[in-house]
């Protein structure tokens, strides 16, 4: 990955980041970024982690041939509107995914699914800071291990669904481009998702809403129509008794197609 090349086509005073950082590998690119609290839109790119966590402190493997990108945000928006860069991140991993010629829709909240089989492309997790929040991507270009099976979800990569480009260098740069496309008119608006188009964008590409699903919580689960998204990201699901239910994401342990 040509670290300079980015740098040069991204950063400020002639790109959108604030800095751009690329190391051989780290123990967790989020993590990093958490302790050095760098500049508003401070980017760190890995070409290994060795202790990666994805939700709800699962263990994510991070081999050589993935991208790994966390980006530093202070945007400054309402903190209820904060868990918006989540999802905010699966509709530009959609669509860097799109620009290679491999099919993919989003499993609500930011489970990126490629390909006929819509299986697991990508991880998703942002931690949040006294001042800003540490947003955190990982994305599998070339094959990975079966065993790697992350919330229940079969993995695959942008090259097992025949992907047109796995140049890590242009991979990353699409990414970082689509992220400020939508990031940039989302924290002009406040933080609102109608405002800025970015909900419009997410639903589009949603396959979760419309869907019977079985939501599974730390205590206990229940089966219902996802529905809609609120103004602060959350799903809300018709139970079977006909009453609408908020599940924030941070409370869901999975959530998977009613049986």
């Amino acid at each position: 990955m040509d670290g300079d090349y980015l740098a040069q086509r991204l950063t400020q005073p002639t790109g959108p980041y604030a800095g751009l950082t690329v190391v051989d590998s780290t123990e967790s690119t989020n993590a990093d970024l958490d302790r050095q609290r760098p500049p508003d839109r401070t980017v760190l790119i890995a070409r290994q982690q060795t202790a990666g966590e994805g939700r709800r402190s699962r263990s994510w493997t991070s081999p050589p041939g993935g991208l790994y990108v966390s980006i530093y945000y202070a945007p400054g928006v309402p903190g209820h509107r904060l868990p918006w860069l989540t999802l905010l991140a699966g509709v530009a991993l959609v669509n860097v995914s799109m620009s290679t010629g491999v099919p993919a829709v989003l499993k609500w909240p930011n489970d990126l699914l490629l390909g006929p089989d819509r299986r697991k492309g990508a991880g998703v997790l942002a931690t949040t800071s006294q001042n800003g929040v540490v947003l955190g991507i990982g994305l599998n270009v070339q094959p990975v291990a079966a065993e790697l099976a992350p919330g229940g979800l079969q993995p695959t990569s942008l090259a097992a669904e025949g992907a047109d480009e796995l140049d890590l260098t242009v991979l990353a740069e699409r990414l970082l481009v689509e992220l400020d496309r939508w990031e940039a008119p989302w924290r002009a608006a406040d933080g609102d998702p109608f405002a800025s188009g970015l909900h419009e964008e997410y639903r589009k590409h949603c396959v979760t809403l419309g869907q019977e699903v079985r939501v599974e919580l730390g205590d206990g689960s229940f089966e219902g129509t996802a529905r809609y998204l609120e103004t602060d990201g959350t799903l809300v699901v018709r139970d079977a008794d006909g009453h609408d239910r908020s599940v924030p994401a941070g409370d869901v342990v999975h959530l998977r197609a009613a049986t």
